[in-house]
């Protein structure tokens, strides 16, 4: 709700501005004012508030279209994904082993084997690339 009132009252503002700054050039320009110090002045002021205002407003637009995300809920999704990982690694292990007909050696190795050919992939990559070298060797 205050953001909401902000932006009304910022548009409503930046709105009577650039009426104003819009007036007094027209009226600089046409010459029915007088270049003066005082005028000058007044219309550096309404091109300051009147970029100042447009700036606000559309960071607070930006901002509020931008979900923000608590450090709490970081790091609640951080820590799901880690627990929930290893779950992943064990079972696509115990498969391979299931495929190898128990022989857990074999499993390590294969798995070492595929480590020193493809460095720096995670460990589910590791079992999943065994487990379909072994499938696609089998037909």
């Amino acid at each position: 709700m205050g953001n909401q009132v902000v932006i009304l009252v910022g548009t409503f503002v930046l709105l009577v501005t650039g009426l104003l700054l819009g007036y007094v050039l027209s009226q600089l320009v046409l010459g029915f004012l007088s270049f003066s110090p005082p005028i000058l002045f007044g219309t550096l002021s309404l091109i300051l508030i009147f970029g100042t205002l447009y700036y606000v407003l559309f960071w607070q637009l930006k901002r509020e279209q931008t979900p923000v995300v608590s450090v709490e809920r970081r790091v609640e999704v951080n820590e799901i994904n880690e627990t929930n990982e290893p779950t992943v690694e064990n079972h696509l292990k115990d498969n391979l082993i299931a495929k190898l007909n128990g022989d857990v050696a074999a499993a390590e190795r294969l798995i070492e084997q595929a480590k020193q050919d493809y460095p720096g992939m995670p460990e589910s990559w590791y079992c999943e690339r065994v487990l379909d070298d072994l499938e696609r060797d089998q037909r």
